[in-house]
């Protein structure tokens, strides 16, 4: 993945007023914090800040931020859109050691619905955690964590043990297999098989009848 690089200038102005001022100047206002440092105040260019940001790759991932001549590794935590015109509003960036192991969500990501047969039997995927918050390397960060659904059956629990994970990638949660979904019966799937059950069993009926019927007409006859 690309090297995210992000050249900040530092506010001067804080609070609401600042950072409205920073967006009417075509930036995006944001705090820098986290490292043992105080809090400061910074924006980022907004046409830039929207490149990075929609590529995807700018949550959750470790970013270059550039400041004149200086330059720091930090995690974009948290970005803050308009829920009307879906303009980016505010964004959250810690510091970190690039090297230093930290706590971050990362999303689950499941593969390979068309190679499972269950799906083809009428199952579907119940999702019970969208994503995982682990412990990682800041230079390691994950862009997904993987569940292979390929050869998974009707019923099957779907747990943390079955999400594929780097070796330097460990749960928050230690304390048990976590579920992370399922695959269960649709109810279309079961009223089709209580349909069939029903047409199945009204047909046997009436054969049944039929064969009972024919046997009485041969006895008439006789």
């Amino acid at each position: 993945m690309a090297e995210i690089i992000l050249n900040v200038d530092v506010r001067e102005n804080t609070g609401t007023g600042g950072a409205r001022a920073a967006r009417r100047s075509g930036a995006v206002p944001g705090i820098l914090y986290g490292g043992g440092k105080a809090p400061v105040a910074i924006s980022v260019n907004e046409k830039d800040f929207r490149k990075n940001l929609y590529t995807g790759k700018l949550l959750g991932h470790l970013v270059t931020l550039k400041y004149g001549d200086e330059s720091q590794p930090v995690i974009a935590k948290d970005v803050q859109f308009d829920p009307v015109s879906d303009r980016p509003l505010h964004f959250d960036l810690m510091r970190v050691d690039e090297n230093q192991t930290i706590k971050i969500e990362v999303p689950i990501h499941f593969i390979n619905e068309d190679q499972c047969k269950a799906f083809r039997q009428g199952g579907t995927l119940e999702i019970v955690r969208h994503s995982v918050e682990i412990l990682v390397p800041a230079n390691h960060i994950p862009e997904d964590l993987v569940v292979d659904l390929a050869g998974h059956k009707l019923g099957d629990t779907l747990r943390w043990s079955d999400v594929k994970v780097p070796s330097d990638v460990k749960s928050t949660i230690t304390d048990r297999d976590f579920v992370i979904g399922a695959i269960k019966v649709s109810s279309a799937a079961v009223a089709a098989a209580d349909q069939i059950e029903d047409e199945t069993a009204e047909a046997a009926a009436t054969e049944q009848g039929d064969e009972n019927a024919a046997a009485e007409g041969e006895k008439t006859e006789d």
